[in-house]
Parts: C-alpha cells; sequence; structure tokens
C-alpha cells in the first residue's frame, strides 16, 4: 500500500463520518448485500493487494463539487494526470464551463468531471467484454485495460465523458476513484490538490463541512437519470436563465423556473452552425465508416438470404428456382463472403484487433455481446448451407451435381434438402434477432438522436430492400446462365423493396417529428442535418420517394415488366444501384450528425470542433495539443 506522508494535510484525509442508510435515489448506501464481492476482498490496483481498514470502506462514496469555489485553475486535472501518468491525450478529469449572462453582468461557472461511480452504470452493461466492475469498496466503477479490446461502446453510452479512448494504445482508461489512495485514508488526488476548495470527496449524501447543498445536478449536468450518477452539487450564486456551452455543440441550458433547474435546448441561432441549407458531402466520412459498411451489408445479406429461403419455401417461383438449382452454391458462398468480409472489418475496427473473440463476454447485458454472437451463429449456419448445397448441387459444373454424396454415401438428397431448411430457419430467425440487437446498440439515452424506434425501422427496412437488391444483384449474372425469368424474379422482390423503404420513410418522417418535440441535443441535431447537411438530407428524402413510387409502380404494372423484362434491365439497374447509393449516404449521416449529452468543454479541450480542426490542419501532431490521430 502506499505511503502516507508524516505531513500530509487533514483536509487531504479521508472522513469517517456516519453513513444514512439510503441515498437520492433510494439505494443502499451500504453495497455487501448487493455485491457479488466479499467484504474485505483487495481491489488489486497497481497490483497492490493490500486492503483498508476504514468503517466505511463498503459504503458508497462520490465526489461533491462546489461550483461557487471553483476557479477553472485545472489544478484537479494536473494532479490526476500526473499520479496516473497520463499522456496528453488522456484525462480522467476534466474542467469544462458554461457562459450566460449580458454585459456587464456576465457569469461564467466551471465544472470539474470525471467519473461518477454510478449506481447504475451504463458502461458496465455496454461493455462487451466484461472490463467493467462495479466494486463493494467504495463502490468505484472499476474498468480492467487489459481485457478491453478497443471497441469504444462505453464512451458512447457514458454521459460524462469519463471512459477515454486511447488511439494510441488501443484501449480504454478511466478514473479508478483512486482507491488505492482511499486505502490508506486520503482522498481522490484531485480533491487533494483543488485550490479553490471546490472538490470534496466522502460517503454519498454526507455534507461536507461548511457545505449546505447536496444537488444532483448543475448547469451543464447531464439528466442523472441515465445512470444515477455519485456526485453532488453546491451552486447558490445568482445564476443567469440561461448559458451556452464554449465549444463546438450548440447547445444551451435554459431553466426551468418552476422546478428551478436547468434542462439542455438546442442553440438554432448559435454561430456554431450554418444556417444556409448546404451539402457537405466530404464530412459524410468519418472514422465510423467501418461501421456503415458493417451495418449496411450485414443487413444486406441477412436480408437477402431470408428473402432467398423463406420466399423459396412459401412457393415464390423464381426464388425456388434459385434455391432448388445450381445458382444457390454461388448465391449463398457470396453471401457467406460478404458476411466474413464485414465481420473482419468490424474486427479491424477495433482498438485491438486480435481479442475480438472477447466481444462474447458480456451475454447478460451487452446489446453488443448478442449482437456479436447472434451474427456470428448466423454466419456458421450460412456456411453450412453451402457446405450442404455444394453437396447437393455442385457448383455450376466444376462439382458435378450430387459429387458429395458419392463422398459420403450415407447421406441422401432428401436428408440433404431436409437439413438445409431446418438450418435455413435457424439462420434466418438468428440473422433477425441479430439486426435486433443491432438497432439495440444505438438505443442509447445518452444519444438522444439515436434513442428512437427509427433506428429499427432504418435496420430491417434496409435488411428487406437492401436484401432484395442484392439478391437480384449477385442472380442477376447466374440467372442468366440458366433457366431463371428475370422478369419473375424482379416481380416477386420488388414487395420487400417497398416494405423496406416504406418502413424506412416513415421511420424518418416520425424521427424528424419528434426530435423537433423533444428538444435538446436531439433538435440540435435535427438542425445540423437540416443545414450543414441540409441539401444532402433533403435529396436523401426525396431519392426515398421517388425510389419508392418507381417500386410501386412498378409493381402495379408488373405486366409490362413481365413482358419488356430483358429491355427494362438497365432502369432497374440503375434503380437499385440509386437505392444503394441513397442508403449509403443514409447510413453516414446516422453516424455523423449525433450530438451527446456529454459535459461541456472548453474553447480547445475537449471541444470536438477543436479535435476536427487540429486533426486537419496538422496540429494534432505536436504532443502537447492534447490531440491525436484516430489509430482504429
Amino acid at each position: 500500500m502506499i505511503k502516507v506522508r508524516t505531513d500530509e494535510p487533514e483536509y487531504a484525509r479521508l472522513e469517517s463520518a456516519p453513513a444514512a442508510d439510503k441515498n437520492v435515489y433510494g439505494n443502499d448506501i451500504d453495497l455487501i448485500a448487493a455485491s457479488t464481492v466479499p467484504a474485505g476482498e483487495s481491489l488489486y490496483i497497481n497490483a497492490d493487494s493490500g486492503v483498508g481498514d476504514s468503517a466505511n470502506r463498503n459504503k458508497q462514496h462520490g465526489f461533491h463539487f462546489t461550483a461557487d469555489n471553483c476557479i477553472g485553475c485545472h489544478a484537479c486535472e494536473a494532479a490526476c494526470s500526473e499520479k496516473n501518468d497520463l499522456p496528453p491525450h488522456i484525462s480522467f478529469r476534466s474542467v469544462g464551463y458554461v457562459e450566460g449572462g449580458t454585459y456587464p453582468n456576465l457569469v461564467r461557472m466551471n465544472l470539474s468531471m470525471a467519473c461518477n461511480h454510478c449506481d447504475d452504470p451504463v458502461c458496465l452493461r455496454g461493455c462487451p467484454t466484461n472490463a467493467y466492475t462495479k466494486h463493494a469498496a467504495y463502490g468505484a466503477v472499476l474498468q480492467d485495460p487489459d481485457t478491453c479490446f478497443g471497441c469504444g461502446y462505453c464512451t458512447w453510452v457514458c454521459p460524462y465523458n469519463a471512459p477515454q479512448l486511447d488511439p494510441v494504445e488501443g484501449h480504454v482508461q478511466k478514473c479508478n476513484m483512486c482507491v488505492d489512495r482511499l486505502e490508506v485514508g486520503l482522498k481522490p488526488a484531485c480533491v487533494s490538490a483543488c485550490v479553490g476548495n471546490a472538490l470534496d470527496f466522502g460517503v454519498i449524501e454526507n455534507i461536507p463541512e461548511n457545505r449546505q447543498q447536496v444537488q444532483t445536478s448543475i448547469p451543464g449536468f447531464p439528466d442523472p437519470e441515465i445512470s444515477r450518477p455519485n456526485i453532488r452539487f453546491q451552486q447558490t450564486r445568482s445564476m443567469p436563465r440561461e448559458f451556452t456551452r464554449p465549444d463546438s455543440a450548440p447547445i444551451k441550458y435554459h431553466r426551468n423556473d418552476e422546478t428551478g433547474t436547468y434542462v439542455s435546448v438546442a442553440d438554432l441561432k448559435s454561430s456554431k452552425v450554418r444556417g444556409q441549407s448546404e451539402w457537405n458531402l466530404a464530412e459524410l466520412s468519418s472514422k465510423e465508416n467501418p461501421l456503415v459498411f458493417f451495418t449496411l451489408v450485414s443487413q444486406a445479406v441477412i436480408g437477402a438470404f431470408a428473402i432467398a429461403f423463406i420466399g423459396a419455401y412459401l412457393g415464390m417461383e423464381s426464388l425456388d428456382t434459385i434455391i432448388h438449382s445450381k445458382i444457390a452454391t454461388p448465391f449463398v458462398m457470396c453471401l457467406a463472403f460478404l458476411q466474413a468480409l464485414v465481420l473482419f472489418v468490424s474486427a479491424q475496427h477495433l482498438g485491438k484487433p486480435l481479442r475480438f473473440y472477447r466481444g462474447f463476454n458480456n451475454l447478460r447485458f451487452s446489446p453488443l455481446s448478442r449482437e456479436a454472437f447472434a451474427l456470428s451463429v448466423f454466419f456458421g449456419f450460412l456456411a453450412a448451407v453451402a457446405l450442404l448445397l455444394l453437396l447437393n448441387y455442385g457448383f455450376f459444373g466444376f462439382i458435378d451435381e450430387g459429387a458429395g454424396v458419392l463422398l459420403l454415401p450415407l447421406l441422401s438428397w432428401e436428408l440433404v434438402d431436409s437439413g438445409i431448411q431446418i438450418i435455413a430457419i435457424l439462420a434466418t430467425l438468428c440473422g433477425v434477432i441479430g439486426v435486433y440487437y443491432m438497432h439495440m446498440i444505438y438505443r442509447i439515452k445518452a444519444r438522444p438522436f439515436w434513442n428512437h424506434w427509427q433506428v429499427l425501422t432504418s435496420f430491417f427496412g434496409s435488411m428487406l430492400s437492401v436484401g432484395a437488391i442484392l439478391i437480384g444483384l449477385l442472380c442477376l449474372p447466374l440467372a442468366l446462365l440458366t433457366n431463371v425469368n428475370v422478369s419473375m424474379l424482379a416481380v416477386e422482390l420488388i414487395p420487400f423493396v417497398i416494405v423496406g423503404l416504406g418502413a424506412e420513410l416513415a421511420g424518418h418522417i416520425f424521427h424528424a417529428r419528434d426530435l423537433q418535440r423533444g428538444g435538446g441535443e436531439g433538435a440540435a441535431s435535427l438542425h445540423i442535418l437540416k443545414t450543414k447537411f441540409g441539401k444532402t438530407y433533403q435529396t436523401r428524402n426525396v431519392l426515398l420517394c421517388v425510389w419508392l413510387a418507381i417500386s410501386i409502380f412498378s409493381l402495379f404494372y408488373s405486366e409490362l415488366l413481365m413482358t419488356h423484362g430483358r429491355q427494362l434491365l438497365p432502369v432497374l439497374v440503375l434503380v437499385a444501384t440509386g437505392i444503394l447509393v441513397t442508403a449509403g449516404v443514409s447510413r453516414a449521416l446516422f453516424y455523423v450528425i449525433v450530438i451527446p449529452t456529454t459535459m461541456p468543454g472548453g474553447l480547445f479541450w475537449k471541444n470536438k470542433g477543436f479535435e476536427q480542426h487540429a486533426r486537419e490542419s496538422g496540429l494534432a501532431k505536436m504532443p502537447q495539443v492534447g490531440v491525436v490521430e484516430f489509430g482504429h
């Protein structure tokens, strides 16, 4: 255990005051009963097996921040970085601020924030590798960088910027409450270093000396109901009705006069967002491009497989011909190749790709783990179907039809067909479950733009529309070499395209309406969508309507399509290509627009706008700037 200096000041020592039974959320402050970790268990921080003897060791502790006292000196940041030996681009504790009032009564309120070691840690539930632990000792939420594989999902779900993804090391790190100091009776390093006596620490709900408030919120602080954080505030000075942020987020905080609390609203007049409708196509590209590719192609592969096999078993003529002919083998093999490709791309998106197998560690809580498991099982079934088809139908003459039966005389064609049907149903079920949990990944309270049922209609809509188009694109060159009726195939696929496009378009309409009504970060995201990407957004909406109208027209005039299918083939390919491009643009917008409910930053520190400028201008090459290029 660390050594305590003989001249350690009293303000740096942890108090042993009596604790209350319940916190403001109604949860027990004593954590022994709810913990799976035995009392007296070591935290093993820095490989130290020592155990402290504090009477309140198993009580929930937390920070207390007095906004009136904070002078914005960043001493807490410096002490934290020094204690944890952090690089310039990582900071477990950050000091941001909000501004309000008018001249000459301008007000700036600083806000120092680290991990709040929440009662309901969303990082713990979201992490697919199970790298997080809510420990009984002090209620600390601990994270193991060695277990983490660098997906960064915890940085999405946390509303306080607590988990820090290090692009250089490829994993996440965060504040550990300085539990090694707590074990020897000392407060965290940031508290001990605070110049203005703004930070304090102790058993949650205990009011520090010379303090009178233990509020759960403050201007600039996200809704505490997201994760029930263990931090309390005091702010007694008279404050203006509105605050704005100095960073690039077009958000301001407006006081509700009835409750006295501040809520986030979209700052539509902010100079940080442009008022004119623009294209900005280059900015559709982001570090999440692999996820754009992964989600769209996975949904398309699942949709194509489900439509082809379920449609064949329901008696759709052209689909039945495809599944029960030599086309089936290369068709399913192409799907398996595409799914293998996107699984590989998604693994390469991780900070530590070779640890991809750890993504199944948290099936109990994490939607990301459940999605990864469902898609992996789907891929296994897909490969099995491809193998059985190869045994049954061969591969376009390179392997004779039924050659597999000669190698495996115990098998019969009827048995293989039955096996294909059973596995196809199981594969479809796993694929649909995978798409559902893929949508659940983005239902994040800290990201209102994503937290809407529109994500479900968008993902399943793409599964149907893009999946049907994928069947056409893969089977078209194969069908020309066989007796598959291309016109009939197009007619049978059009209803799936209509349902998919219709679901996506309806979702976008209700999504925009609900975001506008909801306000806050969701409305701010919508405002950027209508201004910075306005022309792209409007074009996307118009094209969705156009593609839907063409598809409905084609269905009503299917006889024309049946009669002149070969002549209309270039038009069908053009429309299909247009739908694919529209889907790609729509998915790219989905990732670049979202504004999280995170803590306010400064002009340069924790400012997404400045970070982007630093990467584009080359400032990121200077370590002291605190910005680095993304490593994954």
